[in-house]
C-alpha cells in the first residue's frame, strides 16, 4: 500500500490540508473541520467517497470512526482532533466571524489523541486500509516541548510536542489510573506543521498528523512514518 501520508491511495494528507487551508484558515468546531476536510478531498479526488462516524467493530464492540475515504482500491481512516484557545476574528472564504472557546485541559488533549492513534492501530487491520490522526490547535502548549518546571505531571508519557516519539506503553499518572494506559504497536516520531497564521493571541494554529499502516506493515516491516 501506498505510504503513509495518502489519503484513499489518492492524495497526499498535506496536499489537502493546504488547499482546504487556503478557504477556511480556521473552524467553528471539530465537526465543521470534519466536513469541510471531507469536502476539500472531494475537491481534489472525487473518485475518493468519504463517510462520517462509520462504525468499526473491534473486540465485540462498535467503535465509531470519525471519517472513513473509501478508494478505488483503498481506504483510510481518519480521526480528527481540534483543540482551541480563545480567539475571535473575521476570515475565510468567504468572510465568516469566529469566536472560539478556550479549551482548558491540554491534558486531556494529549491523552484523546494518543487513544485516537490506538484506536487507529486496532482499524487498520485489513491490507488495504492506513490510518491518519490529525490534531489542529491555536494553543502552543501542545507543539512546544514543556520546561523543566513541569516536572512528573500526570500526562509526561503521553506528550506530544515538536520532536517528540510516541512509542512502546504510555502510563497516565506512572500508572494510577489504568484505564488511561495506551499500548501502541508502532512507533510514531511527531512534527507539528504550519497550518494558518490569523495574527493576535491566540491567531497561530498547526497541526500535527500521524501516520498508521495497515497491521501487516507494522508485524511485518515495522512502522512507516511520514
Amino acid at each position: 500500500m501506498d505510504g503513509n501520508g495518502t489519503v484513499a491511495g489518492r492524495v497526499s494528507l498535506g496536499d489537502v490540508i493546504a488547499h482546504l487551508g487556503r478557504r477556511r484558515p480556521v473552524f467553528h468546531s471539530e465537526a465543521d473541520f470534519q466536513h469541510s476536510f471531507a469536502r476539500a478531498l472531494w475537491e481534489l479526488s472525487p473518485d475518493v467517497h468519504s463517510r462520517l462516524e462509520v462504525p468499526q467493530r473491534t473486540g465485540g464492540k462498535a467503535e465509531y470512526l470519525d471519517l472513513l475515504c473509501i478508494g478505488p482500491s483503498t481506504r483510510t481512516a481518519i480521526e480528527f482532533k481540534y483543540f482551541t484557545r480563545r480567539w475571535t476574528g473575521t476570515v475565510g472564504i468567504p468572510p465568516e466571524d469566529y469566536a472560539l472557546k478556550g479549551h482548558a485541559a491540554a491534558d486531556l488533549a494529549r491523552l484523546h489523541f494518543v487513544r485516537d492513534i490506538a484506536r487507529l492501530e486496532r482499524f487498520c487491520r485489513r491490507s488495504d486500509q492506513n490510518g491518519l490522526a490529525v490534531m489542529l490547535t491555536n494553543d502552543a502548549s501542545l507543539w512546544t516541548p514543556p520546561g523543566a518546571r513541569h516536572g512528573q505531571t500526570r500526562d509526561r508519557e503521553f506528550r506530544i510536542h515538536q520532536g517528540r516519539e510516541l512509542v512502546g506503553t504510555l502510563l497516565w499518572a506512572e500508572g494510577a489510573y489504568k484505564t488511561n494506559t495506551c499500548a501502541l504497536r508502532g512507533a510514531y516520531p511527531l512534527e507539528w506543521k504550519p497550518y494558518s497564521e490569523l495574527g493576535g493571541a491566540g491567531g497561530e494554529f498547526r497541526y500535527l498528523a500521524v501516520a498508521v499502516g495497515p497491521l501487516s506493515d507494522v508485524a511485518d516491516n515495522g512502522p512507516t512514518h511520514m
